[in-house]
């Protein structure tokens, strides 16, 4: 598993402190793939003593590990890398609609903060779950985190204004079909955005882009119209370990792309607000305090 950078080179942006990548995945040993979803992550596991290094040579100092699609809604993997990151560390889980109380108890114990949503091959819970998901995650003070072709926004704009809960829009948007500023499914993210409850993630941006790397050019205009639009309402991550790039030849320097994504704010005052201020309204998070990291 890659850490340091293909480029060999430290990041040339310094993240401000507090810092939260609101976005990957990590992994430890004896916690098989499950049916229905991917197989774990090729090659060594990324685990929890990799990702600090990924932290120290960032600058990160918080982050929100999400459910992989491997192990689908068995989340012993994830309570068990909260453990091992410690105070750190929140989770987002992946439950069905039937999820008991106690589960949820259990997992709000270990640090979960969020569910999480995929409506794509691989996913663990679909939109099917929405409303009953966003009752229980409301009723607990829980977000969602929402991912789907955002190419078919228009389709599921009604349901999503009328969550309850805080809720971020996943990966880019994941706009498969490609958009524009001007396309109607940006307009739709913006009056979502507008409604204050809807962040918008910036994270896998490669998982998306049709004009592809270095400059991304195609999501990056989005990200810059939304930044603008609402700077208070974007986080980031680095989604380490990026398991769709799993060929080397196509894995991403995480400081070349740290600093190509971040580009897009618009001013310091918003890195500030995407690093550290808007995951800690998101995730409802404590405020930053030098002694947790």
């Amino acid at each position: 598993m890659l850490v340091r950078p293909l480029s060999g080179r430290e990041p040339a942006i310094s993240l401000p402190r507090g810092s939260v990548d609101a976005q990957m995945h990590m992994y430890l040993p004896g916690y098989p793939a499950l049916p229905g979803g991917p197989g774990l992550p090729a090659g060594d596991l990324p685990t929890p003593a990799q990702y600090r290094q990924l932290m120290a040579w960032l600058g990160i100092d918080r982050v929100i590990i999400t459910q992989g699609n491997a192990q689908q809604r068995d989340n012993s993997n994830i309570i068990a890398c909260l453990a091992e990151m410690g105070d750190v560390a929140r989770g987002v889980a992946a439950v069905g609609a039937g999820v008991s109380d106690a589960e949820l108890d259990q997992l709000q114990q270990a640090g979960v903060v969020g569910l999480r949503i995929m409506d794509l091959p691989g996913g663990a819970t679909d939109l099917s779950a929405l409303e009953t998901l966003d009752a229980k995650a409301y009723a607990r003070g829980l977000m969602l985190a929402i991912q789907f072709d955002g190419s078919k926004i228009l389709e599921h704009e009604t349901r999503l204004a009328a969550l309850k809960s805080r809720w971020v829009f996943d990966h880019h948007g994941k706009f498969f079909a490609g958009v524009t500023p001007d396309s109607p499914q940006v307009a739709v993210t913006q009056r979502l955005i507008d409604a204050g409850n809807c962040w918008f993630k910036f994270a896998g941006v490669y998982e998306s882009s049709k004009s592809g790397g270095p400059a991304y050019e195609d999501v990056a205009a989005i990200a810059r119209l939304l930044a603008a639009h609402a700077p208070e309402r974007i986080v980031w991550g680095t989604n380490w370990p990026h398991n769709l790039a799993r060929e080397q030849k196509d894995y991403p320097d995480d400081a070349e792309l740290l600093e190509t994504v971040l580009s897009w704010l618009p001013d310091e005052a918003a890195l500030q607000r995407a690093l550290v201020d808007n995951p800690e309204e998101l995730f409802a998070l404590p405020a930053f305090r030098e002694a947790t990291a």
